[in-house]
Order: C-alpha cells, then structure tokens, then sequence
C-alpha cells in the first residue's frame, strides 16, 4: 500500500501582518501609561484623558481644528528635495526620499497653504515629524519663503507649527542655509507689518528653534513640549551639572520668558483666533 505524504500547499497560507498603533483600539499614554481607548482619544483631540499628555498629531488633523471648513488650498505640493550632495550613509539619501514619501504620503517635512480662520485670511504651515523626523532641508526653507511671500501678496498673517528635529544632515551646508534664509523672510514679514504666530509642538529641536520657531511675534506652544537645541543629555555632559526639573519644557520655557503662553490643545483656535484680531485688526482682511 502506497503511503501518501501530506503536502501543504503555500499558497493556501499566508503570515498575519503585524499590527501597527494605527490599528490598536487601545493605546498606552506614554507619560501615565494609562491605557485609552483610540476612538475616545480621538474625541479628546489626541490628548490623555488622565494627565493631559499631548499626543502627535499630524498636519491634517491641525487643518481640521483650526482653519474654517472647506477653505484649504495647498501651496508648493509638488515640490521635492533634490539631492545635491549625492549622499550616503547607510542608504542613499535618494533613497531615505523615496521612502518617506510612500510612507507618510507627502512630498516634504511641512505642508503649507491659504485658509481662513474664523474668516481671517491666514497663510498656514504645519511641518510634518513624520517626514524624516521633520527636518529642515532646502525644499522646507523653499516652502517657508512661500508662504512668507504669499502671506505678503495676500496681507494675511502667518502661522508656522513646529516640529522638528533640526536641519536636514545630508543636505550639508545647503540645509543650513535655510535658517537664514526664514530669517530673511520673516524680517520681510514684519517689515510689512502683518503677523507671524509660531507654535511649537513636541519635540521642536536643533536648528529650527535656533531660526523661524522662536522668531514669531506671539510664540504658543502645546503642554510639555520638548523645545531647545541641543538635548538634555548633550547639555548636562556639557556643564557637568544636573539640570533642573521639566528642563526645556514649555511650562519651563514660559517661565524663563522664552514663550508667550503654553495652550492647551482644545483653546488652540480661540487663542489663534484671539491673536490675529488683535495682530489684524487694522487690516482690511480681518
């Protein structure tokens, strides 16, 4: 009698993908560690019901709380970072490109476009930590001058909402450049008499709080932001010193008088409303 071997067939079976936060109905606060359902957090715009802790959140989601329904228009969505330096560390940067753009679905570390809110004429950038940790390259600087220049033409304020880990390392020298060239047009800006608010959000490091973070007019950040430019690790070994509670906190920064108020992210749009009144309130687009 013939003996038959069970054989499996492959194509029969497939592995279960593995299950990223985005698909958890319960997601654990890194500050308490309390365990909150998703759809909750959701309601509470992705802040811990328990101690407040501010979650990330994308550019998207700060679209659909600040600016008024249906009045979004991207500016520069097409623009991509080149790569002039023809760089490589463990990847290509070309590479490292190609991979945050299928990843994240954008072209850049900062979105930027024309809105209203509460039917001022704004000019709104929102950079995008997702996107190679949000730094600075030369197309981020490029879409920042943009916005700057449309703000202008337009008579509109400007808000930038930071997050970032600083300049962009394989772009080199042209990355560095980009904070002077914020700067350049941030003093263009207020050589026009219109309104720069900037909102730091967690974490805004390096180069960018070096240049356009901490140039605003009003500057706002969200409940316990990491805000500085180099870390406190990098600090404390440089004095030799422990440094104090909640260091580079925003709480520790309002107090220092390096921000105008922390703002929790439910009186977000009042604030920024209650800003550009005041900031707008001689011009025709208020």
């Amino acid at each position: 009698m013939a003996i038959e071997w069970f054989k499996r067939d492959e194509a029969a079976f497939s592995p279960t993908q593995k299950k990223t936060s985005e698909d958890a109905l319960w997601i654990k606060c890194d500050s308490c560690s309390e365990i909150v359902f998703k759809r909750e957090l959701e309601k509470k715009l992705l802040v811990c019901p328990k101690c407040s802790n501010h979650f990330a959140m994308d550019g998207e989601k700060y679209i659909e709380i600040l600016t008024d329904k249906d009045s979004w228009t991207e500016i520069g969505a097409n623009l991509r970072s080149q790569d002039p330096l023809s760089f490589r560390d463990q990847k290509k940067y070309s590479e490292r490109l190609s991979s945050a753009i299928k990843t994240t679905g954008k072209n850049e570390a900062i979105t930027v476009g024309r809105c209203t809110i509460d039917s001022i004429s704004v000019v709104l950038g929102i950079m995008e930590f997702s996107f190679m940790g949000g730094s600075v390259g030369s197309v981020v600087g490029e879409k920042i001058a943009r916005a700057v220049d449309t703000a202008i033409q337009d008579r509109s304020g400007l808000i930038l909402i930071s997050r970032s880990g600083g300049m962009r390392m394989q772009e080199g020298m042209v990355s560095l450049m980009q904070m002077a060239k914020a700067s350049v047009k941030l003093t263009q800006l207020s050589e026009a008499k219109l309104p720069y608010i900037s909102i730091l959000t967690h974490p805004t490091t390096g180069g960018t709080t070096a240049s356009f973070s901490m140039q605003g007019d009003v500057i706002i950040a969200e409940p316990g932001a990491l805000i500085g430019f180099a870390g406190p690790r990098v600090i404390k070994q440089t004095i030799g010193q422990d440094l104090p509670d909640g260091f580079q906190r925003s709480e520790f920064l309002l107090e220092k008088g390096f921000l105008d108020r922390v703002v929790h992210r439910k009186d977000l749009r009042q604030t920024v409303v209650q800003v550009l009144r005041f900031a707008m309130k001689d011009n025709d687009s208020a």
